[in-house]
Formats: structure tokens, sequence, C-alpha cells
């Protein structure tokens, strides 16, 4: 589609997406150096791992079911850390991210105490919305001297900033700290029942700890009793995903992860590029975004003309049944040869599609008077199917 309309489509969307749990007050030190913090980040965390040890309530069906705590092993205690138990295995995520022009690598610790399971069991995308009780704590250094000779100490400890028990909203994971949008994509709903008193009951949930980085959290800013650069805990339970389409090209963006499938390779679409505060959309013309069709630097699910085609993505949907909006084939009405849907009267479905160009062409890649297009020939599919069907808008 027109750049210019892609250029104003992702402002009006930077406006709307408003965080409700960060902050933009800015702690009026300067910013340290991100590599530097993150080796005391990583070191702060990974003490605390081994100086405390972790509880967890296994009650299925209860409100309580899942919750976990964390206490400091005291001198001489022979309680298991959390870094030596094996009951629940502590997994890694590698997250790299360019903060003030380096590549910062994370190392994300998280516990999947039950991944989460059910019939109806989803897990959410990087851009859904997730509803979660969850409880938060900073980790700091607690230093005390005392005794005779004055003898000073130093442990690590976490204290509880905020906590949902009975959560009533959803958070947008597009809208929240990078370390959630990394980790919740892990974990998987279970499912739920309403009851009499109005209430809800939850069961088999995805529940897990995420230790996270002061750079893929707050950093530099204080905020919520936060003080900054302060490594963070969640405890949490995944209880539901809503499904997000942020183009409203009625393709959820779920499924416009391209990676390494056409359809939902790992649910996480590559839209990060790492700062701080938010996410960049526009990674560069260094870096190709695996979920860019069509390498506008737009990636597909904030795109309203995936393939680059000047057709909307909207207009190329097939309906499987034309009175439920959530039955449909892939992306557009095309495996294979395209075909003029009979019950869309009024729309040619097989506009569009570009012909695969064989003839002599210019210097960009186009069709000469020799080798015209059309972009109507119904032998053609579309070029997420096709490289070769269409040059990269990054080509022209």
């Amino acid at each position: 589609m027109n750049n210019f309309f892609k250029i104003i489509f992702l402002f009006t969307l930077g406006l709307t997406v408003v965080s409700c749990s960060k902050n933009d007050n800015n702690s009026a030190e300067p910013l340290r150096d991100f590599t530097e913090q993150y080796e005391k980040d990583i070191t702060s965390i990974e003490t605390f791992m081994h100086t405390h040890y972790m509880e967890v309530v296994n009650n299925p069906g209860a409100t309580n079911d899942q919750d976990v705590t964390f206490t400091l092993i005291p001198e001489g205690g022979t309680q298991t850390s959390i870094w030596d138990q094996t009951t629940y295995p502590i997994l890694t995520r590698y997250i790299t991210v360019k903060q003030n022009d380096d590549d910062v690598t994370y190392k994300i610790y998280y516990i999947q105490l039950r991944q989460g399971s059910g019939p109806t069991s989803k897990s959410p995308c990087n851009v859904d919305r997730v509803l979660t009780s969850y409880r938060g704590e900073y980790i700091y250094s607690n230093t005390v001297t005392e005794g005779t000779p004055p003898v000073t100490t130093t442990t690590i400890k976490s204290s509880e900033f905020e906590e949902s028990i009975n959560p009533q909203t959803y958070f947008s994971l597009t809208g929240v700290i990078r370390g959630w949008s990394e980790i919740f994509p892990l974990f998987k709903t279970g499912s739920y029942l309403g009851n009499p008193d109005g209430t809800t009951s939850y069961f088999d949930f995805g529940a897990g700890v995420m230790f996270i980085p002061s750079g893929l959290g707050y950093f530099g800013t204080s905020t919520g009793g936060i003080p900054a650069y302060s490594p963070l805990i969640f405890s949490f339970k995944l209880y539901e995903v809503q499904r997000m389409d942020q183009d409203a090209d009625g393709i959820y963006s779920y499924q416009e992860d391209l990676a390494t499938s056409i359809v939902n390779s790992d649910g996480t679409v590559t839209v990060i590029n790492g700062v701080p505060d938010g996410y960049v959309y526009n990674m560069g013309e260094d870096v190709v975004n695996p979920d860019d069709t069509d390498g506008d630097f737009i990636p597909d699910f904030l795109d309203t003309d995936d393939d680059g085609d000047f057709y909307t993505t909207i207009s190329e949907i097939k309906y499987v049944n034309p009175s439920d909006p959530q039955l449909r084939v892939r992306y557009y009405p095309y495996e294979g040869a395209a075909v003029d849907d009979p019950s869309t009267p009024y729309v040619d479905e097989r506009k569009g599609v570009p012909r695969k160009f064989t003839g002599p062409n210019n210097a960009l890649g186009y069709p000469t008077s020799d080798n015209p297009a059309d972009f109507t020939d119904p032998t053609r599919v579309r070029r997420y199917l096709d490289a070769t069907a269409k040059p990269k808008f990054s080509d022209q």
C-alpha cells in the first residue's frame, strides 16, 4: 500500500497504545549503561535464587492453587534453594535488544509451575491481551552493620510492590514491560467455570515465575514504589487470552507470525527492537523481519496490505463459513490458482494477484511493455506463497 498512509497508520497506532503498567516519570539520574547494569542485575537475581527457597501451594480448584512464596534461607538452614531444587526446573530465555545503539543480550530465568492445559487451552501471542493474577516484587541489596567490632553484611532480598488476586481487566502485552511479552507466550490457559455467586473458578491454568533484569523492566525509571534499576520477580497465573487484530485486517495478530511457516509458527511476531520504554516497529534496512511479507519494514500484524499489492488484506480474506467470521482460510483465498468467490458477487478475488515476471524487466524488476503485468492472472498465487511474484517494497 502507499507508504505515506502506512506511516500515518503507524503513527496513529503508536498514539493509541498506552500502557497501564509503564510510567513516563523519569528519574533525574542520567541513565546507566545497559550492559553494565545487566551484569549487576543478573548477579542479584542469581544470588537471590541461591539464597532463597520456594514453596508452592498445589491445591487444584482452589483460589490459592499455585501460590508461590520465597523465603530467605536462615543461617544454618537446610532448605533447598530455588537454584538447587529440582521439582520445578529453572528455564532460560535469551533476548537480544538494541539499546543506545548497543546490542544487549538478556537472560530471563523463569519457572513453569504448570504450563496450562485443557480442551480450550491456548498461548497468548506477544501482542495479545492476557487476564492474569500476579504478585510483583523487586530485588534489592540490604546492607547491615552491627556488632563489636562492627561487621557489615549485605543480603539480597525482595520486597512486594503490587499484587492482583482477582483480576477484572486484561493487560495488553504491547503495553507492559518487555519481560512480560517474552514470557507469557510460553504458558497456556486452562479452563474456567462461572459460579452462582458471580465469581469464576479457574482450573489447570498456566502458572509460573519470571525473574526480569531491569533492562526488560523499568530500567532507570522509579515507578509505583519500585526503585530505579531494580530486577523484578513476578509470580503469575494465566487465566484467559484475548486475541488481538492490531491492523484490523480480519486476521488475528498471532496468525501473522510467519517466521517458519505460513500460519503461526511459535506465537511470537517480530515487532520489538529494544528500547526500554516501548516498541520500535521499523527495524531498520539492515534487519530482515521474518514476519514482514512484502519487505516494507512494517510487520504483517500492523500492515493493512500484507503482500504489498495495493489491495487491502481484509478484502482478500476467504471465509469458510460467511456467517462465522472466525472461520477463515489461512490469509488469502488462494491455495494455488486464484478463483473468484461466487458468494461475493461484488468482489473479484482474483484482482491483485501479481504475475510472475518471466520476460525482460527494468532495473527495478518491473515488467516492461514486452511482458506486461495485469495483476489479475488467475494462475498466480500471492506473494507470501511465492517470493518471486512481486519485487519487495525495499527493492523498488
